[in-house]
């Protein structure tokens, strides 16, 4: 071999590995980016707001100021491991699980039921692991729920047998739905629930199945609750709150003081805020609850209008990126995942600044990303997974 010939060969190798990296068919550059790094920029606003409500709560932290903000950098990289996973699955194989995580989700909620499930801030739907940490199985059934029903409504249309979902189909998605929502509300963790109901609803509209069958579900819905109201299955702290969302100021002392102090630290928080760390209600510990289900209220008080905006763009940025994956992907199993996620998040979001805001009933459910909680963090990130597999099913183009 000539000089010149192994000079060529040398220089001009089999494409390297940062190559492959960002070639046009990689998974890097098949990433929905701005979903990305719009999801990563939350968790950490999220972080910040966290360790500001828990810094001063020694009652709380063992006398260790950065107890919470450890454990919730924690989960966020473990949902971040959690989110790779689920792009490494990939969106055809993901139907493949669907039949051991539905399984698994509904013996997570069966054991909270038994001796196994403990009670925290009055909803008893969690599973003590030990070393500060706990599980919330009812946040992995709304995953279950979405793949589940994704798998059964798009079977026949991916095959090209239909064009849209039949009767049978949808009825025995609505069957795949009903059995973890009825075991979760015997808990009862009405949160959860109203979730759970609103993805159930963005399924169906995003799968294509007749309009009968949405406004069946909904009107399904209003009796469900007036039924659960009259059979007394809501526990009394359940109720008081949604008597307090009723009448604002008929107990702003007792049922309706997280939502009153919550207002106060928004209200004072102004155009741009006190600044980090020092807003007077978060540090005089006024809000309970300020690291989970008011983490929005920190927001309102130490970073303002502003700052609150801002979340709430981030989010929009989720939702609209989400949106935009549910309309480009390749087939409707693709479609309804995204929407399903879709539909958790908006509901979700909504309702936990709502309640912050008192435009909402307090119903103890976590911001996507913001709030603290491990369990809340695992489900989301898969769920950022899940959309980006979808993504990644799609030309460069899209």
């Amino acid at each position: 071999m000539s000089a010149n010939s192994y000079s060529v060969r040398r220089f001009t190798p089999e494409r390297s590995t940062m190559g492959k990296l960002f070639a046009r068919d990689s998974v890097v550059r098949r990433m929905d980016w701005l979903l990305f790094l719009a999801t990563i920029l939350l968790c950490f606003i999220g972080t910040l707001l966290v360790y500001s409500a828990t810094r001063n709560r020694t009652s709380l932290t063992h006398g260790d100021q950065y107890y919470f903000l450890i454990r919730h950098v924690m989960n966020a990289g473990i949902g971040l491991a959690l989110c790779i996973g689920a792009m490494a699955i990939g969106h055809h194989r993901m139907r493949t699980i669907v039949p051991f995580f539905y399984a698994l989700s509904i013996l997570g909620i069966l054991a909270v039921l038994s001796p196994l499930g403990s009670t925290v801030n009055g909803a008893h739907s969690w599973i003590i692991i030990g070393g500060g940490f706990s599980l919330q199985p009812s946040e992995f059934v709304k995953i279950s729920i979405i793949i589940g029903m994704a798998m059964v409504l798009s079977a026949r249309v991916d095959a090209g047998d239909q064009e849209h979902p039949d009767h049978r189909r949808v009825t025995q998605s609505l069957a795949l739905a009903a059995l973890p929502i009825l075991i979760i509300l015997m808990m009862p963790d009405l949160g959860s629930v109203m979730v759970l109901g609103a993805i159930v609803l963005g399924v169906l509209l995003a799968s294509g199945a007749s309009t009968r069958w949405v406004f069946g579900l909904i009107a399904t819905g209003i009796v469900g609750s007036l039924l659960v109201w009259q059979l007394g299955i809501l526990d009394k702290y359940q109720i008081d709150r949604f008597a307090a969302f009723a009448n604002p100021a008929l107990d702003p002392s007792g049922v309706g003081y997280n939502t009153s102090q919550a207002r106060i630290a928004i209200g004072s928080g102004g155009l741009l805020g006190k600044g980090l760390f020092h807003g007077s209600q978060t540090t005089g510990q006024f809000v309970p609850e300020q690291q989970t289900d008011f983490v929005f209220s920190v927001a309102g008080e130490e970073l303002g209008f502003v700052g609150g905006a801002f979340i709430v763009l981030l989010v929009g940025v989720i939702l609209w990126r989400a949106c935009t994956i549910a309309r480009n992907a390749t087939d409707l199993y693709g479609t309804i995942v995204a929407a399903g996620v879709v539909a958790w998040f908006a509901f979700q979001s909504f309702e936990n600044i709502g309640m912050t805001l008192g435009i909402m009933p307090v119903t103890g459910i976590p911001l996507p990303f913001v709030s603290y909680g491990g369990s809340s963090m695992f489900a989301n990130f898969v769920a950022i997974g899940m959309l980006q597999s979808v993504k990644m099913q799609r030309p460069m183009s899209a």
